[in-house]
């Protein structure tokens, strides 16, 4: 490591945590112009976490290999004045450099800093080279919040891995809906047409205002109750459909009616054969499973679409782990899906109904929903399955597209959750496998998104969402 070669560039020096380098392997393509700085004592951490096949030591050992395509053919000197980083694919060039801790780079801490051994060594690796590198910024990179606020006591600047935020603020999120104002008719009187085939209504829209649709947005007018999708959408022109009326107690999907416009939209895309991939948020109490669940029911067991439905969910505790679970991969995963468990009661006790007809009921469901874990879902294909993807909020980016690429011919894949309700360490509302997908998805025009926005559970959980 030449100290003088640290010098040469005079943009920021990021030093990495080993954090960093698990929760993104391939972070090492992301500096460009500025230089990267691999304390010792970072690479010791992920040879101690690459054991195992959770996606932490999966990504450790991933990092690794990138190091090491870095480190391979070049000579000691090489690495002395620093590599090169890899070059990102979407770039021509990358001139920052990749420096390896092959010095002893101390920095006196005082003796009863709290923390771990590694979190303080890399803080006195950081200062020392803040203290050596007076003409450079010296930044240290890492997930721990208590990390950052022991490196900004003690002078140093640090800041949070941001490069895979999908948003800057959960806000900016695309909802999947839009309100036609009160003028949009008569403003675009002369550039419409209207048909109907079969038993829906089509319009054909064109001029001005249309330019931040989406295939299959949710548009409403409430005023006029007007409620429709967007089918098609390019150069100031549009085909939007009506939707069906699943409010309406003549139109009932497995015993349940939409309770307000969101839910009707939801039930309109996830009965849409043609949409192939559905995410739908909400707080607790929305709906989703509930909505989710009887269109699974109707298209697999009346219409024959699917032949089966998969519900998988990743397996995140909100309090204390309970330990290892008995059984087989479906009995290890029961305790996991209560949600599900209790949606299906709603759907699948008839009123009135004995034991020998919820037995039988029971019995004909338990074929035809399989409960999988997402452990074993790698190498899988799924055909002409109704996969159902639940808390997805707790998926990372690479686990959501391991999920969804499990999809084979006939599949569909319906995408659940709540990003106010993150349990899993390291990922927040704005980098969030689902807010991912959202913001992905929203262009392809076999997809569709909604954002449910009231509670239906009860007075009790909506009263108690808002004050809480």
């Amino acid at each position: 490591m030449n100290l003088k070669a640290l010098q040469e560039n005079k943009l920021r020096l990021f030093v990495l945590d080993t954090n960093i380098l698990m929760h993104d392997p391939s972070c090492l393509f992301r500096f460009q112009e500025h230089d990267v700085f691999i304390p010792m004592v970072v690479l010791e951490e992920l040879d101690k976490n690459k054991r195992g096949h959770s996606d932490v030591a999966r990504s450790a050992r991933q990092a690794s290999r990138f190091m090491e395509e870095c480190v391979s053919g070049a000579s000691q000197q090489e690495i002395e004045n620093g590599l090169p980083l890899p070059t990102p694919l979407n770039s021509e060039t990358s001139s920052g450099k990749l420096f390896l801790q092959t010095l002893d780079l101390k920095y006196d801490l005082p003796s009863d800093m709290p923390g771990s051994i590694a979190d303080n060594q890399i803080l006195s690796v950081s200062l020392a080279l803040q203290k050596q590198l007076a003409e450079r910024q010296v930044v240290l990179l890492t997930k721990d919040i208590n990390l950052r606020i022991k490196a900004a006591a003690l002078g140093l600047y640090a800041e949070d891995y941001n490069n895979d935020q999908v948003i800057d603020d959960v806000d900016l999120l695309y909802s999947g809906s839009a309100e036609l104002s009160t003028n949009f008719w008569d403003s675009h009187s002369d550039g419409i047409e209207a048909w109907q085939e079969d038993t829906k209504s089509f319009y054909q829209i064109t001029g001005d205002g249309m330019d931040d649709w989406y295939p299959n947005q949710f548009l409403y007018n409430d005023k006029d109750e007007f409620y429709a999708i967007v089918r098609k959408h390019e150069d100031h022109k549009a085909k939007i459909e009506v939707l069906s009326n699943f409010e309406s107690s003549a139109h009932t999907i497995w015993g349940i009616n939409a309770r307000n416009r969101e839910q009707n939209f939801a039930l309109n895309v996830l009965m849409d054969p043609d949409i192939d991939f559905v995410t739908l948020l909400g707080q607790a109490g929305s709906g989703k499973t509930l909505l989710t669940l009887a269109a699974a029911l109707t298209q697999t067991l009346e219409q024959k679409i699917y032949q089966e439905i998969i519900v998988t969910r990743v397996t995140v505790p909100v309090g204390e782990d309970i330990g290892f679970l008995p059984g087989t991969e479906e009995e290890k995963m029961t305790p996991w899906m209560g949600a599900l468990m209790d949606n299906l009661e709603v759907l699948t006790t008839p009123q009135g109904a004995g034991d020998w007809e919820r037995a039988a009921t029971n019995d004909l469901l338990a074929k035809r929903i399989k409960i999988r874990s997402m452990n074993f879902m790698r190498g899988r294909t799924f055909l002409n399955k109704f996969l159902i993807i639940d808390e997805a909020q707790n998926l990372t980016s690479k686990q959501m597209k391991t999920l969804i690429t499990r999809a084979g011919p006939g599949t569909k894949v319906v995408c659940l959750g709540n990003i106010a309700q993150i349990d899993t360490p390291y990922l927040s509302e704005t980098n969030s496998g689902l807010t991912y997908v959202v913001d992905r998805f929203k262009n392809w025009e076999y997809s569709a998104h909604i954002t449910l926005q009231r509670g239906e559970r009860s007075r009790l959980a909506d009263y108690a969402s808002e004050v809480l």
